[in-house]
């Protein structure tokens, strides 16, 4: 539904990366991972939230089942946030690797 059926152009390029139903099935939260800004993000959630009875619609019809959960949908930033950790400790390394480099050369001329 993400890529085609909804027509709001406030969408960004997303995809749903979680659903976690609450005990009893009354609710579910839906985490959406959108490529692009913060501003489209936050766009993309008003976007979705203003059309989540018709989601809960289409979803009812096409899965067949009496009763669909009430949705409420969260933006998942856990692929932005481990990409900052891998540059975060990438640069740890270097550092680190330059430090044993100059520690290195300073042992070095005494041992001759």
């Amino acid at each position: 539904m993400l890529e085609g059926e909804l027509s709001d152009p406030r969408i960004a390029p997303s995809y749903v990366t979680e659903v976690v139903l609450a005990p009893g099935g009354k609710s579910a939260r839906v985490f959406v991972a959108v490529h692009g800004s913060e501003a489209e993000e936050d766009s993309t959630l008003a976007a979705l939230m203003t059309a989540r009875a018709y989601i809960r619609s289409q979803l009812r019809d096409r899965m067949g089942v009496r009763h669909v959960p009430e949705l409420t949908f969260a933006i998942d930033r856990s692929e932005r946030l481990t990409g900052r950790m891998d540059e975060l400790l990438g640069r740890l390394r270097k550092r680190d690797r330059r430090r044993e480099e100059t520690a290195a050369k300073a042992v070095a001329p005494s041992e001759g």
